[in-house]
């Protein structure tokens, strides 16, 4: 497929000094006169400019490219000690209408993770994740999908803008194909309480600003389990990311930013990965383009630490086999002799529908010990039905 036809090649003048000696605008092959050849590369970025998911025609006009600046921060940045088969193919041609460009979004998607490319979208609002899910229904499949968001985008305000609703759409979809939704770093005050509620309800994982605070190794084996991963700007604080339409003194620091992405990137199972909600116009500093740039720098980094542990049969994992007192059932756990992960294997109530092997923590194996079915446990045997 020549996906060249959907993309605007990159001005070379804008980008002045990437080229110096070991930094990533060395080594990151980009869409300038030549389209890369995206189908031997591990990390494919991709700008998509199309404002319109804010409800705002004049800045989808005149707003300058959110991807334009975060790349001059990226490419300087210093190469990582791994590899770096990257390839940048330049901005998406916004569609006619803003469901044509979730269309196109769709369709790279579709294409890249077919040849296990990972699309790595900056994107200038939020609801264009919904075309990065979109991506995913060739696989006829479940899938499961994170998000990082100070708020819950699932209001069913009919006067809505569209970045406001996008995870409504998702769930609304049909064929439905999503499992699991993890939302990472939500604001209560910022959340209706019924939207909290059909979370619950539908026993997705949804964590506070301040849980995330108070343990982010915890989120790791929340981000683990997602193919897909999407991340708003908004869930940062001001004073890391001012470039924002909502600005918040309270949110995540840029350095748990990063953290997160770190473990995006060491995902086996993450296929795409995308940061949305840069608004360049309020960047007077460039302070948001900076901070964006780093966290792909993790996440690019992560990518090359990966482990390819994905078979739980062979001598590379440790079994645990934890008893109940009053109850013949055994909960089994499994740790990494490469990495000290842990998983546990959840069994479905169906007998039918057998059991899976999900990512957890060393918390979750420790409540098991003392005789504690973790949620993280109850949550997926739920879902599994």
């Amino acid at each position: 497929m020549n996906l060249s036809i959907f993309f605007e090649p990159l001005n070379e003048d804008a980008f002045p000094g990437v080229n110096k000696v070991r930094t990533l605008g060395t080594y990151i092959n980009r869409f300038i006169s030549k389209f890369p050849d995206w189908r031997s590369a591990d990390i494919a970025l991709l700008g998509v400019q199309d404002n319109r998911g804010r409800g705002d025609q004049e800045a989808q006009d005149n707003t300058p490219p959110p991807a334009r600046e975060v790349r001059k921060k990226l490419y300087n940045l210093t190469k990582g000690t791994g590899q770096c088969q990257v390839v940048d193919l330049g901005n998406l041609r916004p569609g006619i209408t803003l469901e044509d460009t979730y269309l196109r979004l769709k369709e790279i998607v579709e294409v890249l993770i077919s040849h296990h490319t990972i699309p790595l979208i900056i994107g200038a609002t939020h609801d264009l994740e919904y075309g990065q899910y979109l991506g995913y229904e060739h696989l006829e499949r479940a899938v499961n999908m994170v998000t990082i968001d100070s708020s819950v985008d699932m209001t069913e305000d009919l006067g809505a803008t569209p970045n406001k609703k996008q995870l409504r759409q998702i769930l609304m979809h049909e064929p439905n194909y999503l499992f699991n939704l993890g939302q990472i770093g939500y604001q209560t005050y910022l959340v209706e309480p019924e939207v909290l509620a059909t979370l619950e309800k539908l026993h997705f994982e949804a964590y506070r600003v301040g849980q995330v605070h108070h343990n982010i190794q915890e989120m790791e084996p929340v981000v683990r389990v997602a193919d897909l991963l999407s991340f708003d700007i908004s869930a940062i604080r001001y004073q890391d990311a001012p470039g924002q339409d909502e600005a918040n003194p309270f949110g995540l620091t840029g350095e748990e930013a990063c953290q997160l992405c770190w473990y995006a990137g060491l995902n086996d199972s993450l296929t795409s990965f995308g940061i949305y909600g840069y608004t360049p116009a309020h960047d007077t500093r460039s302070l948001t383009a900076t901070t964006i740039a780093t966290m792909i720098w993790y996440f690019i980094e992560g990518y090359y630490h990966r482990k390819n542990e994905t078979s739980f049969t062979n001598k590379n994992f440790t079994k645990y086999a934890v008893a109940f007192d009053n109850e013949s059932d055994k909960m089994l756990f499994y740790k990494s002799k490469k990495s000290e992960k842990w998983w546990m294997e959840v069994v479905a109530l169906s007998e039918e529908k057998g059991s899976r092997i999900v990512p957890c923590s060393y918390n979750d194996y420790l409540m098991a010990t003392k005789g504690e079915i973790p949620n993280r446990w109850i949550q997926m045997q739920a879902r599994m039905g």
